[in-house]
């Protein structure tokens, strides 16, 4: 993607550059974890009987995050980082512990770990071994221009789905992708009135339209929209929706004044990213709420 720069009216095109090593994109990374990407930074360079894992943490919804830094063309980092995965599901006392060590207070959700992929660019057999496989694995593309600025943005994300590549054994390759599709749409709009559904549809309709890169994952509590993280989640009510957007307190315009500072005047613990939420009951105000939406999507962009 090309950025360009506006002086006077006058459009220039900002040059990226090159990072130098690439031990200093993971420093950058880890060192900026949760802004960058929603996740609480764990240890970096952790040791396993199969290797050394680039970065762990865990993700706001509670999820086990791995994370690889692709350092060459032929490297194969997508399989690495699943046989990091593999290690990780068998030693999860392990990473209780460091969660513990961190004061990460979140219950850990072992059904949704995450594999992500980070380099500044992938090739056709990279994107093609991320299709074939049964579980999501998450390619972010990086580059870096001038005037200090980084640009992180999804490559690809690939759903859950019965697969003949032999990445895992069968016990524990069915068993995950049992986890993986045990959350749906329907498991949220299950026995809710028939004005909740309507008013979900609806605003769901105009939430995925915003971008075709957007992925919808049904959470256990939620539904998340995501790019590279999510910007938004909804929480399905009897009475309508209740909807978390991922801005920082302070940062969101509320022309309607509709949003509740979830840190104010102390930090409110709830379900979804992000530090407000929006009720939504009536169908009337569904473009009130979507404009708001819109706000929490490119600040996340």
């Amino acid at each position: 993607m090309a950025l360009f720069s506006i002086q006077n009216k006058v459009v220039r095109k900002v040059p990226p550059i090159k990072v130098g090593l690439e031990r200093n994109i993971q420093k950058i990374f880890e060192e900026n974890l949760n802004e960058i990407l929603n996740i609480i930074f764990l240890v970096s360079e952790y040791s396993t009987s199969r290797g050394r894992i680039d970065s762990l943490g865990i993700d706001n919804n509670g999820s086990p995050v791995i994370i690889e830094y692709k350092r060459s063309q032929n490297e194969n980092v997508i399989n690495q980082g699943l046989s990091y995965l593999l290690w990780l599901l068998d030693h999860k006392a392990d990473f209780e512990i460091l969660t513990q060590k961190a004061k990460a207070t979140i219950d850990i959700d072992w059904t949704s770990p995450r594999v992500i992929c980070v380099a500044e660019s992938y090739n056709k057999f990279d994107l093609d071994t991320a299709d074939l496989l049964p579980i999501n694995i998450e390619l972010l593309k990086f580059r870096i221009y001038q005037n200090n600025i980084l640009l992180v943005e999804l490559e690809t994300q690939q759903k859950a789905r019965i697969s003949t590549a032999k990445v895992f054994d069968k016990v524990k390759k069915e068993s995950l992708i049992r986890e993986k599709m045990k959350y749906s749409l329907e498991n949220h709009l299950g026995r809710k009135s028939p004005k909740a559904i309507k008013i979900f549809e609806a605003i769901n309709e105009k939430v995925v339209t915003l971008d075709e890169s957007i992925i919808v994952e049904p959470k256990a509590k939620y539904i998340a929209y995501k790019l590279a993280t999510n910007f938004v989640d909804i929480v399905v009510k009897q009475y309508g929706l209740k909807i978390f957007l991922n801005v920082p307190s302070g940062e969101l315009d509320d022309p309607y004044n509709i949003a509740r500072d979830l840190t104010k005047p102390n930090k409110i613990g709830h379900w979804g990213n992000g530090d407000y939420e929006v009720k939504l009951e009536k169908e009337e105000d569904i473009d009130k709420v979507f404009e708001l939406v819109k706000q929490s999507y490119i600040y996340n962009k």
